[in-house]
C-alpha cells in the first residue's frame, strides 16, 4: 500500500509570522485529511511577496498543524521554497527519497491550475493529486488572485517552465 504524503503548499503570512486566511484554509483542509500514517510536507521559505519574517513559512505552517494535533514525527523536511515552481523542485528532492508515496498537494481553488501545470511537468513519473480548497476569500481579492493566475500560466504557456 502506498504511504500518503499530504504537500500544503505555502501562502502569505505577516512579517510577524501570523498566517494568512488563504494559509489557514490549506492548512486546516490538511488537518482534517491527516490521519495516523499520513506524513505531512509543509512548503515556503522567504519572499517579498509571502513571508519577511524571521522564520521560514513552512515552520508557521508546522506549528499551526502540531497545535491542530498533528504529531511531529509525521512532518518531513521543510521545501523552503520562493515559488510554486521552486515547490515542485523543492519537494521532488524531498520525496525522492520515500518509496512509493502518493502525494496529496493541497492548495487554494485559484492556484490549481496553475499547481496542475507545473506540477505535471516536474514531478512527471509521480502519483499524485492536486487538490484546491475552497476559497473564502472577498471577491476584489479573489479576482486580483485570479488575474495574477492567468497572467502567470500565460507565461508559463508562452515561455515554458525553467527550474
Amino acid at each position: 500500500m502506498k504511504k500518503e504524503i499530504l504537500v500544503v503548499l505555502g501562502s502569505p503570512n505577516s512579517p510577524s509570522g501570523e498566517l494568512s486566511a488563504i494559509s489557514k484554509s490549506r492548512l486546516d483542509y490538511c488537518a482534517n485529511l491527516y490521519s495516523t500514517g499520513k506524513l505531512i510536507l509543509c512548503t515556503g521559505g522567504w519572499g517579498e511577496h509571502f513571508n519577511t519574517s524571521r522564520e521560514a513559512h513552512a515552520f508557521y505552517a508546522k506549528r499551526y498543524l502540531i497545535e491542530k494535533g498533528v504529531p511531529e514525527r509525521d512532518f518531513l523536511d521543510f521545501a523552503l521554497s520562493e515559488n510554486t515552481v521552486d515547490d515542485a523542485v523543492k519537494i521532488k528532492k524531498i520525496i525522492t527519497k520515500s518509496e512509493n508515496a502518493r502525494l496529496s498537494i493541497i492548495s487554494s481553488e485559484y492556484h490549481l491550475e496553475r499547481v496542475q501545470l507545473i506540477f505535471r511537468e516536474i514531478l512527471k513519473g509521480f502519483d499524485f493529486r492536486c487538490i484546491g480548497v475552497p476559497d473564502t476569500l472577498e471577491k476584489d481579492q479573489l479576482q486580483h488572485l485570479a488575474a495574477h493566475e492567468k497572467a502567470a500560466i500565460k507565461l508559463i504557456l508562452k515561455n515554458g517552465l525553467y527550474y
